[in-house]
């Protein structure tokens, strides 16, 4: 087994590490998406406008499964697979940038992902408006030599074009939706739609062009909806869908509950994570529903573990429940899409998780180390900002009071300006007197900066999940891709849990 970041530097992708050869599976010519791109932020408004003028998404998905119940889908969107008792899946978030980082994820889950009998994506499929047009270099080609299925969740950015290309590739070609009657005038409904972004009519012109890459019958798989459950083996994997604003409608959650009725195990596969970054996001059902963790933490439900995407990087909380239970929730979303950073997220103590069983990918020292770089690139203040992975690993440790979770090669000393450029950008998520001087490094600096346009060097932290299931137990694995050869050649396993079944 490779060196894995937590063994070595070089394992983690520093160094003169040789690049990999993904670079031969992508398109001759690749758009670089921009956040900076005045087209692309407007594009992308649906998401500010619905948290404005209210939330059309639970009508709109209602609309989407009625149509598919008409066109013959099962009503209870359970799709009923015959693999064995003993079978494996995949499971990669947040994919479809179409760039580098989401290239380089490919040869290592080509490689580990031999005989697994489908996989699911967790989340934004396409970026950054899940457009029909993007779906040949953003999915189909990269994904052309899996064998199996794919499945998937839809992420906020699918939702940015109304669903229609997510309904069309992965629910049987859906046709688009009659169009609604108008809102009254002068209705937060009416300014909603006169400002709502709408898809190109071309768009999708080319998508059966497209479909040729993955055209194999055992490629092939129909989804009742964009939520849905798979009976497999002797578990089910339920797949549900949070929209632009990360709930659920009272409808999906009604069907959730029945769903997840009975003493089969579950793993339930969101768009949202329910723990991520040290805090607790439970999910709302939306009327008075309850939340979705209230149905997957029931005991009469049997869940084992929650997996969801959007944020993009891996981590793992196993939270054990009041019955002596243990669910491990999970962060998969460092499929292709630029790197969240982990170094942010303060020491962690939350649902009985504390800092020794908690995991995550890239570890927080590697994303400081990252940042730092990125950082000194973009202000041309490399001599003071770049941290080496050893300095960013020992004043992690120092700020969160732990031990260095990889031991430097060469002992770091914890400098003025280690200490500066850490707080700076954020290290620990603990507050202090220069807390106001903190650069943008989470949400707001995906608004301020373009992260695709600055990682297209490795290391690039991109991950995904192997799971393997028997009569048991589930065995899941986080393997990492950072863009070099090395992890190209043999994936080192970043985490890996046994999750009993029984």
């Amino acid at each position: 087994m490779s060196d894995s970041s937590r063994d070595t530097a070089e394992g983690a992708g520093w160094g003169a590490a040789e690049r990999g050869e993904y670079k031969r599976l992508m398109p001759h010519k690749v758009e670089k998406l921009s956040w900076l791109n005045p087209r692309t932020l407007w594009a992308a408004r649906n998401g500010v406008l619905a948290s404005w003028f209210g939330d059309p998404t639970g009508r709109t998905r209602a609309r989407w499964v009625a149509q598919r119940e008409a066109a013959g889908a099962p009503a209870d969107k359970l799709i009923r697979r015959d693999d064995p008792d003993r079978f494996s899946f995949m499971v990669i978030g947040d994919t479809g940038e179409g760039d580098d980082p989401q290239y380089a994820v490919v040869p290592g889950f080509l490689k580990v992902s031999q005989g697994t009998n489908f996989s699911v994506i967790a989340s934004d499929v396409i970026y950054p408006v899940g457009s029909a047009d993007d779906y040949r270099t953003k999915f189909f080609r990269p994904y052309q030599d899996y064998p199996a299925p794919i499945y998937a969740v839809p992420g906020n950015h699918d939702w940015y074009e109304g669903l229609g290309a997510f309904m069309r590739v992965f629910c049987a070609d859906a046709p688009p939706l009659a169009a609604e009657p108008a809102p009254r005038p002068l209705t937060r409904a009416w300014l909603r739609s006169l400002l709502w972004h709408r898809p190109r009519k071309a768009d999708g012109q080319h998508l059966d062009e497209a479909r040729e890459l993955r055209s194999a019958p055992a490629q092939q798989a129909v989804q009742p909806g964009p939520y849905w459950a798979i009976d497999a083996g002797p578990v089910r994997l339920i797949g549900i869908d949070t929209g632009l604003l990360g709930t659920i409608d009272a409808e999906q959650g009604a069907w959730l509950r029945e769903v997840s009725k009975g003493p089969r195990p579950k793993i339930l596969i969101t768009g949202s994570p329910l723990y991520v970054d040290g805090k607790y996001d439970p999910c709302t059902i939306e009327d008075g529903g309850g939340t979705v963790d209230d149905i997957v933490s029931d005991p009469e439900h049997h869940y084992v573990a929650a997996i969801g995407g959007d944020i993009h990087n891996y981590q793992r909380y196993p939270v054990r429940l009041a019955d002596g239970r243990t669910i491990q929730y999970v962060v998969s979303g460092g499929g292709g899409a630029f790197m969240h950073a982990t170094h942010t997220i303060p020491r962690v103590d939350i649902a009985n998780v504390t800092e020794k069983e908690f995991r995550c990918y890239p570890l927080r020292g590697d994303s400081l180390a990252f940042y730092s770089r990125l950082y000194g690139r973009r202000l041309r203040l490399r001599r003071f900002f770049t941290l080496t992975e050893a300095e960013a690993m020992a004043v992690i440790a120092e700020r969160l009071g732990i031990e260095p979770t990889r031991a430097p090669g060469t002992p770091a000393r914890v400098t003025r300006r280690t200490r500066l450029v850490a707080t700076l950008l954020g290290a620990g998520g603990r507050p202090d007197r220069t807390s106001r001087f903190r650069l943008p490094v989470r949400k707001i600096y995906t608004q301020l900066f373009s992260p695709g346009s600055a990682t297209y060097s490795p290391p690039f932290f991109k991950c995904f999940l192997r799971l393997d299931v028997t009569p048991e137990a589930v065995r899941l694995r986080c393997y990492a891709a950072t863009g070099n050869r090395a992890q190209e050649i043999e994936p080192p396993v970043e985490d890996e849990v046994t999750i009993p079944l029984t």
